[in-house]
């Protein structure tokens, strides 16, 4: 599954979600389904402790070459350097800042994110693996 079919050059022109980090069982990178206290992955029946869930990238994409239009997802720790920390640090900075700022709804630091990654990807030129 992670084996690199060829290289695509294309520049991104728009993101197509606002959710960057998703809870992923540490199976099968699922999203998980989290309530208050425990997690549970529908995939494949892993469970646990809300706050031992692990926390991955997925940066879905609206990309262009020269000739086509693509929609390309991707996940995990090549978004790293992008991020300039783990899905797993982001997450917690997130939570962190919410805590902070007193914030019950988090829309307004969400924005704020959905902008700040807007700027570093959209009319920027990647090499794609595909």
């Amino acid at each position: 599954m992670n084996s690199v079919k060829g290289l695509l050059a294309a520049s991104v022109i728009s993101i197509q979600n606002s959710c960057f980090v998703y809870p992923a069982c540490q199976n099968c990178f699922s999203r998980l389904i989290l309530d208050s206290r425990r997690f549970n992955c529908l995939k494949c029946g892993c469970t646990g402790e809300a706050k031992d869930a692990s926390y991955r990238y997925r940066l879905s994409l609206k990309i262009a070459d020269t000739n086509d239009l693509f929609d390309i997802t991707v996940f995990g720790s090549c978004l790293d350097p992008f991020f300039g920390v783990t899905a797993e640090n982001l997450q917690r900075y997130i939570q962190d800042f919410s805590q902070l700022s007193g914030e019950t709804n988090t829309e307004s630091s969400t924005r704020a994110l959905v902008q700040a990654v807007e700027t570093c990807f959209i009319g920027k030129r990647f090499i794609f693996g595909v």
